[in-house]
């Protein structure tokens, strides 16, 4: 009698277990939607309503045809890239597992050998996409780049997606051979931890930086951020001039590596001094508002169901903890990457907008915040007011008359 009854009670602890499987994974999405609800907090007034600006009454017809066509190129450009990449990967998943054979690497070594040489593909399929933009930005005069520098350059980037590929892959199948299934619960968290430990050191990862030297940029970044309440954060310039023409500043680590990073393109005199203190202001505010830290909880919460879904996506071949689901997981994952894109997007779009009136805030200087946006859109030939395909797909800033519009905003609630 003793194995009908284990076969009975094996048989009344399946519902018991399906239901606590059912309970853990509805907690987890409470969980998940309360991080999000926190994460998407913005100091942005919720009432504010943007006023309508007009590209035309700002930007001449010459200016508006001359951008569009640019960004029209660029844009049919990356998602042909895209496109390309899906494709490759695809055909990736269905046939690299049969380059395992000649592998004598062991389980994780196999997986990792398969995980590079799917890269190593995607990478071969788009250099000439990468090419083309190249050329078109160089017709423009946008970028100084060389086409072998730029092949160069991309080789090295390469290299670091293979580093991070091996450590991801080391990771995830290591865990799966030892959790199974239920991998990807831990899988998630640390590679966010992974994340949180990059931007605290992403600082030391820029090339040609070096201390600010103009005493007045100096001077407003040491009152900027006393204003903004994040004193003693320091600045550097970076050296970008031989490679391109675009105006850029970034805000990068936290904590004692936090730093303002702005491009030499910046600070060539084609700005005034005004228009550098509203982009001050403007990484400034990333930092003050936590940004950078923001957007490993944003990854965070995108790596969870995305472990996920690869887990269950790669039952097929056995789980991740075998070598031949791994082109399948690279598949998965990167389609997770591309679907998400738009939202990701509108994330930072939210970002980049609590960023101006921060910066808004503290320089109250709207006239300054006005001829900047202007002078970007035209430094950057950047279209002022794009499609929604470009705008929905692409754009993870404000377009410049939304920019523009928002500085009305401001200015319409400080005159009362």
């Amino acid at each position: 009698m003793a194995g009908p009854r284990a076969a009975w009670a094996s048989i009344a602890a399946r519902p018991v277990r399906s239901l606590a499987t059912l309970s853990s994974l509805v907690l987890l999405g409470v969980l998940w939607v309360l991080a999000a609800h926190a994460l998407w907090h913005s100091t942005v007034p919720g009432n504010l309503r943007l006023p309508h600006v007009d590209a035309r009454e700002l930007f001449s017809s010459k200016f508006l045809a001359r951008s569009s066509s640019y960004e029209r190129f660029l844009d049919v450009d990356a998602l042909l890239s895209e496109l390309t990449l899906v494709v490759v990967l695809a055909l990736y998943a269905r046939r690299g597992h049969r380059l395992m054979r000649e592998s004598a690497a062991g389980r994780i070594g196999t997986g990792m050998m398969l995980g590079m040489l799917g890269f190593a593909v995607v990478w071969l399929a788009e250099v000439p996409f990468a090419l083309a933009a190249v050329w078109w930005e160089r017709r423009h005069g946008i970028s100084h780049q060389g086409y072998v520098a730029a092949l160069v350059t991309s080789f090295f980037s390469l290299g670091a997606k293979f580093l991070f590929v091996s450590l991801a892959l080391l990771v995830a199948m290591g865990l799966a051979g030892w959790l199974r299934r239920w991998w990807w619960a831990l899988a998630a968290p640390l590679f966010a931890g992974l994340a949180l430990l990059s931007a605290f050191l992403s600082v030391y990862l820029i090339p040609n930086t070096h201390p600010l030297r103009n005493p007045q940029t100096a001077a407003d970044v040491r009152q900027l951020a006393r204003v903004e309440g994040i004193p003693g954060t320091k600045a550097e310039v970076q050296d970008v001039e031989r490679r391109t023409t675009a105006p850029n500043a970034e805000s990068v680590g936290f904590g004692t590596t936090r730093r303002l990073i702005l491009w030499d393109t910046l600070l060539n005199g084609r700005f005034s001094n005004d228009e550098v203190r509203v982009v001050t202001a403007h990484e400034l505010g990333h930092i003050a508002h936590h940004h950078i830290l923001k957007r490993v909880g944003w990854l965070a919460l995108f790596l969870l169901p995305a472990a996920g879904l690869v887990a269950l996506f790669t039952l097929p071949r056995g789980g991740l903890a075998r070598p031949e689901a791994v082109p399948v997981a690279l598949f998965v994952f990167v389609m997770l990457q591309l679907l998400t894109m738009p939202l990701t997007n509108i994330v930072s779009r939210r970002e980049e907008a609590e960023a101006d009136w921060s910066a808004l805030q503290a320089t109250q200087d709207p006239a300054a915040a006005r001829a900047l946006f202007r002078r970007l859109a035209t430094t950057s030939l950047a279209n002022p007011d794009p499609s929604t395909f470009t705008y929905v797909l692409y754009e993870d800033h404000p377009t410049i008359v939304q920019r523009i519009a928002m500085v009305d905003a401001w200015q319409t609630r400080a005159s009362r």
